[in-house]
C-alpha cells in the first residue's frame, strides 16, 4: 500500500513539475525589475567579490583612483617581498642556533660541552641584539601595511555603498511572484494530502 501511495506521489509530483513548467518561467523572470542594471551579479568572475567588482567598474574611468589602486597593489607586492627576504635570513639564523645548541648539548664531555654551550649562547646573544631593530622595523612595516588594507578597504566600502543602494532600488523584489508559487506548492500539498 504503502508502495503505491510513494509511487502515486512520484508520478503527480512528475507530471505537475512537467506541466508547470513553462508556468514558472514568468515567475523567476518577473522577481526583479529593470534587470539591465549595470550591476549584474552574472557579469563579474567568480573569484573576484562584489565589492571589487563594483570598486573596479568604479574607477575604470577615474585616472587618479586608478593610481592609486596601482600605487597600494605595488606598494604590497613589495612588502611581500621585503617581509620574505628578512623573514628567510631570520630564520635561517634561528633555524642554525637552534640546531647548534641541540649539537652542543648532545657532546658527551661535560668539560667540552659547557665551552661550546657558552659559546653558542655568546653568539646568539650578539645575533639577538643585532636583530632587534630590525625586528622592530619589521614589525612597524607590518603593522603599516595592515594599517593602508584598512583604510583603502574602508575607502572602497565608502566609494561603492551609494552604487549598491543605487542597484537596489533599480531591482526592488517583487513579492507577489513567490507568493504565487507559494500558493502552487501549498495547492500541490492539499492534492497530496487528500490522496487516498
Amino acid at each position: 500500500m504503502k508502495k503505491i501511495l510513494f509511487s502515486s506521489i512520484l508520478i503527480l509530483s512528475l507530471l505537475s513539475c512537467s506541466e508547470n513548467k513553462h508556468e514558472n518561467q514568468p515567475i523567476v523572470e518577473n522577481a526583479v525589475d529593470n534587470t539591465d542594471s549595470k550591476f549584474s551579479s552574472t557579469r563579474y568572475g567568480k573569484s573576484q567579490n562584489m565589492l571589487d567588482a563594483i570598486y573596479y567598474e568604479q574607477i575604470k574611468n577615474d585616472e587618479s583612483l586608478k593610481k592609486l589602486d596601482k600605487k597600494i597593489n605595488l606598494l604590497r607586492e613589495e612588502s611581500h617581498k621585503v617581509k620574505d627576504l628578512y623573514d628567510d635570513i631570520l630564520r635561517k639564523n634561528d633555524e642554525y642556533y637552534s640546531d647548534a645548541e641541540y649539537g652542543a648539548n648532545s657532546i658527551i664531555d661535560s668539560v667540552l660541552k659547557k665551552q661550546i654551550i657558552s659559546i653558542v649562547k655568546e653568539s646568539s646573544d650578539k645575533y639577538y641584539l643585532k636583530t632587534k631593530k630590525l625586528k622592530e622595523l619589521t614589525f612597524q612595516m607590518n603593522r603599516n601595511s595592515q594599517n593602508i588594507y584598512n583604510c583603502y578597504v574602508a575607502f572602497k566600502i565608502k566609494k561603492t555603498l551609494p552604487e549598491i543602494e543605487k542597484y537596489q532600488s533599480a531591482h526592488p523584489l517583487k513579492t507577489d511572484s513567490l507568493e504565487n508559487f507559494i500558493n502552487k506548492q501549498n495547492q500541490l500539498l492539499n492534492e497530496l494530502k487528500n490522496l487516498k
